[in-house]
């Protein structure tokens, strides 16, 4: 009896989707979360904080990415300040319900030792466009979906495993904090924001 072979594509997306899996623990809650199937778009995080003490921390982060108004942006733009990355996209419920929280510390820190970057993991320039505005988001956000290489250049520190995920990047460009799903508590992510600058000093 002779055995179908799968099509190409599907046989990649099954490899990587096993791959994806097999680090996984029986209690990880992502993998749970994607695993369960229930078609809600995204895999939320617990809003938990990691934070990861100077010496323990990687390497510099490298990137470089094409923004919503068709501008380049990289890492060089950042060297010497804190850099606050939020990954998200329109669609995540997480995302939208931040927003209003990462508006307000954006400004809050403008011209005081720290910048925001999002990086839209999903959607094409107007959508993005179209959030910012209606959220009055001033800072600006890479359009990661077609290459994925933002998400590729963060993964070997501290990876985005939920969207949303936000990490908060020393002077030196190396991931210092990350808040695993939505920013749930606005005075935690000004004090990681806050300890960050305050190491340069």
């Amino acid at each position: 009896m002779s055995r179908r072979k799968l099509p190409i594509a599907l046989a990649g997306l099954v490899a990587v989707a096993a791959l994806a899996l097999s680090g996984c623990t029986a209690d990880d809650s992502l993998a749970d979360q994607y695993r369960e199937g229930s078609g809600k778009g995204y895999i939320a995080g617990d809003g938990s904080v990691t934070e990861i003490a100077a010496a323990d921390r990687g390497e510099s982060v490298e990137f470089e990415g094409t923004l919503e108004d068709g501008s380049t942006v990289s890492s060089a733009d950042y060297e010497g300040e804190v850099l606050v990355v939020n990954f998200w996209y329109a669609g995540c419920a997480p995302c939208r319900a931040e927003a209003p929280d990462l508006k307000t510390i954006s400004e809050e820190f403008a011209g005081e030792g720290a910048s925001f970057l999002g990086v839209n993991v999903r959607d094409q320039a107007a959508s993005a466009i179209a959030f910012n505005e209606s959220y009055s988001i001033s800072y600006p956000s890479v359009m990661d979906v077609d290459d994925g290489a933002m998400q590729l250049a963060f993964s070997g520190n501290i990876p985005p495993n939920a969207v949303p995920t936000t990490l908060v990047l020393d002077t030196s460009g190396r991931v210092a904090a990350r808040i695993l799903g939505q920013v749930n508590s606005p005075s935690i992510l000004k004090t990681l924001i806050a300890d960050a600058i305050a190491e340069d000093g």
